[in-house]
Order: C-alpha cells, then sequence, then structure tokens
C-alpha cells in the first residue's frame, strides 16, 4: 500500500518542489496540500494521510498549532514530520512537543525528504543522533536553573517533556523483561529500528514488536519520549 501524503506549506512553489520529489518515489502518493494550519486539520479529516509534511510559519494558525491538533485528535492516525528553513532550538522542541513524530531542514536532500516519510509512516520517529543529542541537553538543562539550549521556550517545551514521563512507580521499569531494557537503552542512542536490529542480531519487525511493548509499559507517546524517559530515569546516563 502507498503512503498517503499531505503537504502543508504557505507557498504554493515549496508545495509543488515537495509533491515533485515525493510522487517520483513507488510507494508514496501525494493526496493533498494545504496552506496553513486551518486547511491541513481540514485536509487530515478529508483525506486521512498517513503523514503530513508540515510548514512552521504560515499565516493564520502556524504549523506547531496544527500539529498539537492533529496528533491530539483520536480520530487521526496521521504522524507528522515537520519541516522549516529555520535551524532554531525552539521550533525543534516546540515541534517534538506538539506530538510530531519528525523535524527536517528545508534544506535537506530529496533522498533525506523521501526517507524521512517512510520513517514516520513505519510508526517510527525521525530522531536522529544529533537531535537526540539536543533533546537530552535540553531537558537536562530544564532540570537545571535555566534551559541553555533555545532560551525561555525550549526550557517551557522540555519541561512538559520530561513531565509527561514522570512516573512514582519503580516498579514500571522493573517490569521490562531484559530484552525490552536493551531495546530502551538503544532508543536513548537515537538509532533506527533498523539499526537496533543489527546490533541485537534480530530482525526489524521483531525490534518494533519490543519497541512497541516498552511504550506501552512505560506509559510512553513516542520514541522522544522514550529516550527522555531512559535518561530521567537513570537507565543510561549523559556522555560526558
Amino acid at each position: 500500500m502507498s503512503v498517503r501524503v499531505l503537504v502543508v506549506d504557505d507557498q504554493s512553489l515549496v508545495r509543488a518542489g515537495f509533491r515533485t520529489i515525493l510522487a517520483s518515489e513507488d510507494g508514496i502518493e501525494v493526496v493533498g496540500e494545504a496552506a496553513n494550519g486551518e486547511e491541513a486539520i481540514a485536509a487530515v479529516a478529508a483525506l486521512a494521510p498517513d503523514v503530513v509534511c508540515m510548514d512552521v510559519q504560515m499565516p493564520g494558525m502556524d504549523g506547531l498549532e496544527a500539529t498539537r491538533r492533529i496528533t491530539a485528535d483520536e480520530a487521526s492516525d496521521a504522524a507528522v514530520l515537520v519541516l522549516t528553513t529555520f535551524n532554531r532550538e525552539d521550533y525543534l522542541f516546540a515541534a517534538l512537543d506538539a506530538g510530531a513524530s519528525g523535524f527536517l531542514l528545508k534544506n535537506s536532500s530529496p533522498e533525506q525528504l523521501i526517507e524521512a516519510v517512510q520513517v514516520v509512516a513505519r510508526g517510527d520517529a525521525l530522531l536522529s543522533p544529533d537531535v537526540t543529542r539536543r533533546v537530552i541537553e535540553a531537558v537536562a538543562g530544564s532540570r537545571g536553573a535555566a534551559a541553555q539550549v533555545g532560551g525561555d521556550h525550549v526550557a517551557g517545551a522540555t519541561a512538559r517533556v520530561a513531565a509527561d514521563v514522570e512516573t512514582p512507580d519503580s516498579a514500571v521499569l522493573a517490569s521490562l523483561t531484559e530484552r525490552e531494557r536493551e531495546v530502551l537503552e538503544l532508543l536513548a542512542e537515537g538509532i533506527s529500528n533498523a539499526e537496533i536490529a543489527v546490533r541485537l542480531w534480530v530482525g526489524e519487525a521483531t525490534v518494533k514488536t519490543h519497541v512497541s511493548k516498552v511504550l506501552m509499559k512505560l506509559g510512553l507517546r513516542d520514541r522522544v519520549h522514550a529516550v527522555v524517559y531512559a535518561y530521567e530515569h537513570g537507565v543510561v546516563r549523559p556522555r560526558g
């Protein structure tokens, strides 16, 4: 089955470029376009895409608010991939806090865009080791006097992400099997299911099952929260 994609951007030329790139790949179908957040929400309801490629800065409702509403809608299974020209910490963490499954700069290559859509369509988060490091640094900063990565907006966003993974029940972590704990530790490195499969000498489908069980047992929303949980609860320690 094709991955159904909705492209959201206020610039028609940008939408056309993304459509051309994505439509060139077998297994990807661009089912619609939207020029702002309000149109994106309506299009998601009408077209039921698997992935929404979402711009951040748009007139009217911006991409971050649209992402928050789309991911909060239990009637939608759409995953959101945020695309922006701005390599800004506040956008990154606000996007993750809003429930985005990935974050990609618009100057990425066509191959990276296609791969990103495929990754989030599989139910994985596009969380590179570099992004993982930035998440960890910001969460650690929000636990101190102030977050130094991206300012107050990042401090607030990462504090909310951290709060989402708090649990008073230490038995929850103990409920993980040895293999599930291994998977959690590898998730904290920001590597993909395919890379975890190589590390553990198992199939990628097996890894996906383990990841799902880890998220379910720990009550976590996604891989981003799994990374935060692992560091918050001492499963792994930040490298100095």
